[in-house]
């Protein structure tokens, strides 16, 4: 049988035509149009006042971000446990340590009681974090006023990992625009995709030219190679700009789709009291629902192991929920503040498929093995 995935590239119909105007223009490098009008199109939707700089993937973008921010060997940032290691990984790239700290189950992302637990421990031992990292995990917006608020009491700057949180609002406002600097990811599993990208997203023009500076190799104003400081390769290229402008013409619709796939399985599991689909529990929350997930009771007909083993034997593709990262090997000396709300969701959360291209057909095959699940 044809593959199910979790969440496939799908593509708009008219991203061939911005990458033939490349091609057409010989515009085949990591600048041009495309870059440009990527870049534009994402600061018209994120409001217009915002400055984007398009980047080789969402990584390179929060990297970028701890360096702008003045993050150190031996410095302290703390970062929501329950997220990808990428959200995480950076911190170690700079010889920074990362502070993990749990979710709330309102969003599953950083709770702010902890959070600031861990800030006042933190500086108690003469160790101020230098950053805060707040994931808006499968596209659910964190609790903004409570993070951005406990970020400037301790005057701490905030980055806000919004990889999988493009098309989703907080309050009505964009997620991308609360951080004092946000990053996006366009990786071939995303909302939209570029194949791989992402951007750095500030309220600065100055910190975008910065950006830039350090993604194009930190090459100075110079007729030959002049270097005063240390540059990254990290700019996206004009061909994959140009599949993002096509993309970013079928947003809009792309989140629509999602957020049917979520209403889909709430429907599904609605005679279900041990099953609970992820969705927003107040009216200031809009997700993207870039992953449908669910949780379920401990006293469900079945676990989490055994939907996910009968969805495989159909060639469904399903995967836990992200592994907290005070509990990967390579992070387990790294400080973790919480009460094992995470591990909980990690215990018993399944991501199920959720691609904006899933089909009736497809729908019809989940609704199949589910229901004979019980």
């Amino acid at each position: 049988m044809e593959r199910i995935y979790l969440s496939s590239p799908h593509m708009g119909g008219t991203e061939q035509s911005y990458v033939n105007e490349a091609f057409e223009t010989n515009w085949i490098a990591p600048l041009g149009p495309n870059v440009q009008g990527f870049e534009k199109s994402l600061e018209n939707y994120l409001g217009g006042m915002h400055h984007v700089a398009a980047l080789s993937s969402g990584t390179a973008a929060l990297h970028l971000a701890l360096i702008l921010l003045g993050v150190e060997r031996g410095d302290e940032v703390i970062c929501q446990t329950m997220t990808f290691s990428a959200s995480a990984n950076p911190i170690v790239y700079q010889g920074a340590m990362p502070v993990f700290v749990d979710s709330e189950l309102d969003t599953w992302n950083m709770c702010p009681v902890h959070l600031e637990k861990a800030i006042k421990d933190r500086i108690s031992l003469g160790n101020k974090p230098k950053a805060i990292i707040a994931v808006h995990l499968y596209g659910m917006p964190f609790k903004v006023d409570e993070i951005v608020a406990v970020a400037k009491k301790y005057e701490i700057p905030l980055i806000e990992d919004s990889a999988e949180a493009l098309g989703s609002t907080y309050k009505g406002i964009p997620c991308g625009t609360f951080g004092d600097i946000a990053i996006l990811s366009f990786n071939g599993n995303k909302i939209i995709t570029t194949s791989g990208g992402g951007a750095l997203v500030t309220k600065s023009e100055a910190i975008k030219e910065k950006a830039i500076f350090l993604a194009t190799q930190a090459r100075d104003d110079a007729p030959h190679y002049e270097h005063s400081e240390i540059g990254y390769n990290y700019r996206m290229s004009n061909i994959c700009a140009g599949i993002g402008r096509g993309q970013m013409e079928v947003l809009d619709k792309h989140v629509a789709l999602r957020r049917g796939n979520n209403q889909f399985y709430t429907d599904l599991f609605s005679t279900n009291n041990s099953v609970t689909v992820f969705s927003e529990n107040n009216n200031t929350l809009f997700s993207n629902h870039w992953l449908s997930c669910v949780t379920f009771d401990a006293n469900t007909s079945y676990s989490v192991k055994a939907l996910r083993l009968a969805l495989s034997a159909e060639n469904i593709e399903s995967r836990p929920l992200w592994k907290p990262m005070h509990l990967q090997p390579v992070f387990s000396s790294s400080p973790y503040y919480g009460s094992g709300v995470s591990d909980q969701l990690f215990e018993q959360g399944l991501c199920l498929p959720s691609g904006s291209n899933l089909s009736s057909e497809q729908k019809e095959r989940i609704r199949a093995v589910i229901q004979k699940m019980g």
